[in-house]
């Protein structure tokens, strides 16, 4: 047992990282609101400045920015680091359309220009990663200097339910119970994502801010995500370094291993023994991967 004197030093280091951490979002994180041509009222958080191409983060289906809040931190010494809340989750507005990945990535194009950021390197997780498909199939990758798909492959829009027929069933199939028990089902999306165990205040925060999200919202939003279009014909237009990161644990592991092979010269990178949320499970090999991926998008050349 921990003598008092050897248990007070660890209160007394714990604490002190603590107070850093809140310090460090005080003086260098903000917050940020930005409002679509469709009235949308879109909050991101956003740290850094720097010459270097911005680094732009979305998260999965009815999560926040505040996920990204170690990778906020860690890259925004030499570049803005931008995390986004997508429409209709966390504190952006609830809208009743507009909740697909095309969309999203029209509000995503407007807020790159409403900040005046030319260059950015687009980062998407689960959800994120259909958005990133999206973004490349109506903008291009003229501002792009670089990509990431985090855990989850592109869709095949209908497609998937002859290609992924386990997986489609899945979701099909919890899409009642969404409807059913939209709080339950909710908390135990939030908790299935995970390996690591998060403080329980922590993961109330997630949970909580996930049902923050209407039901009949978070629906149509998964429907759109999975099945509302074919995004792979994007991953043939990728010309910018590009990696695709996986959790080893995924089941949709052998679909992210086929997308790499897609995209002209991509790296993949497995992360073992993590959940869904890689980037939170294990930061240290999440950021070394994608400080692989700034260090390649920082040398091509701009437009």
């Amino acid at each position: 047992m921990k003598s008092l004197a050897g248990m007070a030093a660890t209160f007394l280091a714990v604490f002190a990282v603590f107070t850093a951490q809140l310090a460090w979002a005080a003086d260098t994180q903000h917050d940020g609101y930005f409002t679509t041509d469709d009235g949308a009222r879109i909050h991101y958080l956003h740290a850094g400045t720097g010459s270097a191409p911005a680094l732009v983060l979305i998260p999965g289906w009815t999560l926040t920015a505040s996920l990204w809040s170690e990778q906020l931190q860690r890259f925004c010494k030499d570049r803005e680091v931008i995390a986004i809340d997508s429409r209709s989750q966390g504190a952006s507005s609830i809208m009743l359309s507009g909740n697909t990945p095309e969309r999203r990535a029209q509000d995503l194009h407007a807020l790159m220009m409403s900040l005046h950021i030319d260059r950015f390197v687009l980062v998407g997780w689960s959800q994120g990663a259909q958005d990133v498909a999206a973004y490349i199939q109506q903008f291009g990758t003229h501002a792009l200097a670089g990509v990431a798909f985090v855990d989850s492959p592109v869709s095949a829009g209908i497609n998937e339910l002859d290609l992924r027929k386990a997986f489609s069933k899945a979701i099909l199939s919890g899409l009642s119970t969404y409807a059913r028990e939209p709080a339950d089902y909710s908390a135990g999306m939030v908790r299935s994502i995970f390996r690591r165990p998060l403080p329980q205040a922590q993961l109330d925060a997630v949970i909580a801010l996930a049902q923050h999200t209407p039901p009949a919202v978070g629906a149509a939003m998964l429907e759109a995500d999975i099945f509302g279009a074919d995004r792979r014909p994007a991953l043939q237009h990728i010309d910018r370094p590009a990696w695709v990161i996986a959790s080893g644990n995924s089941p949709l592991l052998d679909a992210q291993k086929d997308m790499a092979k897609a995209i002209r010269g991509a790296h993949l990178v497995v992360v073992p023994n993590v959940g869904h949320a890689v980037f939170v499970d294990d930061p240290p090999s999440f950021d070394q991967a994608l400080g692989q991926l700034l260090a390649a998008s920082d040398a091509v050349p701009g437009p």
